[in-house]
């Protein structure tokens, strides 16, 4: 028991998606001040971070992350004020949403077979 979690994902339409893993993402750069730093610790290439970097930016009407290049200086990213916003409410349905169904999904829980295989069916195009 007690292996029920709720996921959610905000879909935008044609603007795209946003979810715990671009949550985590803009955690980590408001954290560490680095996109890179912020994709090596999540097991992603400098290059996939900056893309949704990229994407996050284009799909609010004001960018999310502000960065600087590298240099003499070195570079960096902070969250702009959108960033800290699109965060914050995002983690805030989080909240709500696993307090508002808290309840259903115990029960749920208790209906599930214990030690039932995940993922574990056969290929639906093989007979």
């Amino acid at each position: 028991m007690g292996q029920a979690r709720l996921g959610l994902r905000a879909d935008f339409g044609v603007a795209g998606r946003f979810g715990p893993g671009k949550a985590e993402l803009l955690e980590r750069i408001r954290d560490t001040g680095s996109i890179s730093a912020a994709g090596r610790g999540m097991g992603m290439s400098y290059k996939r971070a900056w893309g949704l970097v990229e994407a996050l930016n284009a799909m609010f009407r004001d960018p999310v992350v502000a960065s600087a290049r590298g240099g003499p200086g070195g570079g960096g990213a902070v969250l702009t004020p959108t960033g800290a916003e699109v965060l914050a409410r995002f983690r805030a349905i989080e909240v709500a949403a696993r307090a508002a169904a808290a309840a259903d999904l115990a029960a749920l829980d208790a209906l599930v077979r214990q030690g039932a295989p995940v993922g574990d069916f056969p290929d639906r195009n093989s007979d």
